[in-house]
C-alpha cells in the first residue's frame, strides 16, 4: 500500500464498520468505495487465505494505495456497475458490502481537483477523471431552472433561486476559469457564513457533477441480488438527503404490497434493519477527524 494511504483518508466510524459487518474468515466482501483503504484493510485482517475482497473506486488516484494482497480485487469503477463486475469476478452473492459516501481527505487536500474552497484551482470535481462534465461546465451551460433546483436539493441553499439568477446573469468564461474568479462572481448573493455557504454550492455542484445520488439508488436497487442471506450491507452517508435515500429504501423495500392489485398478500421482507438510529461518531472521533461529524451509519442484513 502507498507509504501516503494513512493521509489519504482516516476512515470514519472504522471500528463500527468492521464490527458492523459481522465478518467470516471465508467470506467474500466489497467495499465500494476503497479510496485510501482504511476500510479494506480492517476487513482483510478479518479474512483468512480464502476469504475475498472486491473493492471499487472510480478515482485514479485511489489505486495508487492498493495493497499487494491476492485476496483483494481492485475494480476501477463506480460502484453503481456493482452487479455486472461481481459476475465478471464469479463472485455474484457477496457475504458484506460497505459504503462511505464521503470525499476523501486527499481529494478535498488536491488543489488541482477542485473539491475545495480553500484553494484556488480549475472548478472541475470529477471523481472520475474519465467523464466529461466538470463544475464550470454546469456553472455555464445549465438553465437557471436546473441551477435553482441542483443548489436547492443538493446544497440546501436558503436563497437558491436568487444565486441561480445571479449566475446565469454574470456567467462567462472568465467568471468561471477557476475556483477564486467563481468565488469572487458570487460575493454580492452570499448570504449568511461566507466559508458555510461556498461549501454548499460546492458540494451541490460535486453531487452533481459525479452524478452521486443516482449511482447511490442505483447501487441499492441492486442489494437484493447480490447479497447472500445473512449479509450484512454498512452503508455511510455525509448528507441528509443520501440519508433519506437509504433509511427509506430498506423502509420502502420491506413496506411494499405485492405488485398484484388484487393480492391482499404482502411481500416477505427482505432486508432486516440492525440499526433503528443511524450510528454516529464518538466526540473523540469528531474532535480528531472533524470530517467525521455529519457522518451517519446505517446497517442492515439480508434475509
Amino acid at each position: 500500500m502507498n507509504d501516503d494511504a494513512s493521509t489519504y483518508h482516516v476512515p470514519v466510524l472504522y471500528k463500527e464498520v468492521i464490527h458492523a459487518l459481522n465478518i467470516r474468515p471465508n467470506g467474500v466482501y466489497v467495499d465500494c468505495t476503497f479510496g485510501g483503504g482504511g476500510h479494506a484493510k480492517g476487513i482483510l485482517e478479518k479474512l483468512n487465505s480464502d476469504g475475498r475482497l472486491i473493492a471499487f473506486d472510480q478515482d485514479a488516484d485511489a489505486q495508487k494505495n492498493v495493497p499487494p494482497d491476492k485476496r483483494l480485487i481492485f475494480v476501477p469503477h463506480n460502484f453503481r456497475h456493482v452487479q455486472r463486475f461481481l459476475k465478471l469476478y464469479k463472485h455474484a452473492k457477496v457475504d458484506g458490502l460497505l459504503t462511505d459516501l464521503g470525499v476523501s481527505s486527499f481529494q478535498f487536500d488536491e488543489a488541482q481537483r477542485g473539491f475545495s474552497t480553500r484553494f484556488n484551482g480549475p472548478l472541475d470535481m470529477r471523481m472520475d477523471k474519465r467523464t466529461d462534465k466538470k463544475a464550470s461546465d454546469i456553472i455555464l451551460n445549465y438553465s437557471e431552472a436546473q441551477l435553482h433546483k441542483l443548489f436547492e436539493q443538493y446544497g440546501e441553499i436558503s436563497n437558491s433561486k436568487t444565486l441561480a439568477k445571479h449566475i446565469v446573469q454574470q456567467r462567462n468564461a472568465n467568471a468561471v476559469k477557476d475556483i477564486d474568479a467563481f468565488k469572487s462572481m458570487l460575493y454580492d448573493v452570499v448570504k449568511g457564513n461566507p466559508h458555510k455557504y461556498l461549501a454548499q454550492v460546492f458540494q451541490a455542484l460535486r453531487i452533481e457533477v459525479n452524478d452521486e445520488m443516482i449511482a447511490l439508488k442505483e447501487l441499492l436497487e441492486q442489494l437484493p441480488e447480490v447479497l447472500s442471506p445473512a449479509a450484512r450491507v454498512a452503508i455511510i452517508t455525509f448528507h441528509s438527503i443520501e440519508d433519506r435515500i437509504v433509511k427509506n429504501y430498506f423502509r420502502n423495500i420491506n413496506d411494499d404490497e405485492d405488485d398484484n392489485p388484487f393480492s391482499t398478500k404482502k411481500k416477505e421482507a427482505i432486508f432486516k434493519t440492525i440499526t433503528k438510529k443511524p450510528i454516529v461518531p464518538s466526540a473523540e472521533e469528531i474532535k480528531n477527524n472533524k470530517r467525521a461529524r455529519s457522518a451517519k451509519l446505517r446497517v442492515a442484513e439480508k434475509i
